[in-house]
Parts: structure tokens; C-alpha cells; sequence
């Protein structure tokens, strides 16, 4: 029997367009230590519980019928390891999806340490790099800050397929509470 993975979420998107190509669920961690200056989720900074999830369960309530792929972001998915592996993992075996994380460190570093280049095996595209908000992205590329390289490791991505058709998704919830995703800058609505 597989052992249980918990990983502590701050938010779930079920479909954005501008994380990533194509109908993208999208996965925020919880946690990060980083403490990037004009960082665009540091609600996402505290290590303390949010809301836990096994990768299994966490597909079955948000996965939509006709989403591409998975994008993880943050928060620091590296610092649940364990969680993301699952997560990727589930992903392409289970459900047949690409697979897009966006990291704060660099891939260099991630290479180094076996238990975490080990995450590569299921991550189509990676983006890593700390958000710099001297340098910030003006185009539509899906990354904050153009130092912040994309290395495709595997599937059917190329950088073309990175320019979104927009820089920011606002999305009305079902209660009426207002959720801006994507790469801005400013909050456009308060949350």
C-alpha cells in the first residue's frame, strides 16, 4: 500500500489560462522562506498549516474534464518535496496531464540534491529563479521576472508556448469573492 503524502495548499485555481499552456489546473503551495521583495503571493509565505490535501484528493474535487495540464506554484513547492513528487506524479501517471512548476530556487541547485532532482522525472517544464521586481517580465511570457529561466525537461512545450494570451486572469467565485491570478504586479481588487 502507498504511503499517504499530505501537502499543504494554499489555493486552488481549476482552470486558468495565463499559468502555462493551454486549461491549466493550478496548485499554490503553502510555505515559503524566500521572502522575495513585490512578491505577488506572500499569503503563501507562512510555513504554518493551510489546508492539507493528499495529491489523490486534491485532483479528484478540482480536476475538470478538458484541463491540459497541472501548474504548481507558490508559496515554495521544493520545500514539500515529497508532496510535489506526489503531486507531479498523480498527474502524468494517473491522469495523463504536462506539468509546469514555477520554483524560487535555481535548477542548479535543485540538480545537485538527489532527493529533489528526482522531482524532474515527472516536471515537463520548469521555471526557476527568484522573483526580481528590478527585472520585471513586460511581455507576455508566463514568469515574473526575466531573470527566471525555463528549462523544458520533458513533454510537448516550447517557449512559444509560454506567451499567454493575457498577463492576469481575474475570476468571480460562485460566493462572489474576487481571485486575481497570473503575473501582475499590483492587486487589482482587494482580496
Amino acid at each position: 500500500m502507498q504511503r499517504k503524502v499530505l501537502v499543504n495548499i494554499h489555493a486552488v485555481i481549476p482552470l486558468s489560462t495565463v499559468n502555462g499552456p493551454g486549461r491549466r489546473l493550478v496548485v499554490f503551495f503553502q510555505g515559503c522562506e524566500n521572502d522575495c521583495p513585490g512578491c505577488f503571493n506572500p499569503e503563501t509565505h507562512p510555513l504554518t498549516p493551510a489546508t492539507l490535501s493528499t495529491p489523490e484528493e486534491l485532483f479528484q474535487k478540482y480536476l475538470r474534464k478538458g484541463t491540459d495540464g497541472v501548474t504548481v506554484s507558490g508559496g515554495e513547492p521544493f520545500l514539500q518535496p515529497d508532496g510535489l513528487y506526489r503531486l507531479l506524479k498523480t498527474a502524468k501517471k494517473t491522469h495523463g496531464l504536462t506539468t509546469v512548476v514555477y520554483t524560487g530556487f535555481d535548477y542548479e541547485e535543485l540538480a545537485a540534491d538527489n532527493a529533489l532532482s528526482r522531482i524532474f522525472d515527472f516536471t515537463d517544464v520548469l521555471i526557476d529563479g527568484r522573483f526580481d521586481r528590478t527585472r520585471m517580465e513586460t511581455t507576455l511570457l508566463a514568469r515574473g521576472s526575466t531573470n527566471q529561466r525555463l528549462h523544458f525537461l520533458g513533454g510537448p512545450y516550447t517557449m512559444n508556448d509560454f506567451y499567454m494570451p493575457g498577463k492576469v486572469e481575474v475570476i468571480i467565485g460562485p460566493d462572489g469573492r474576487v481571485i486575481e491570478t497570473g503575473f501582475s504586479s499590483i492587486t487589482l481588487l482587494p482580496q
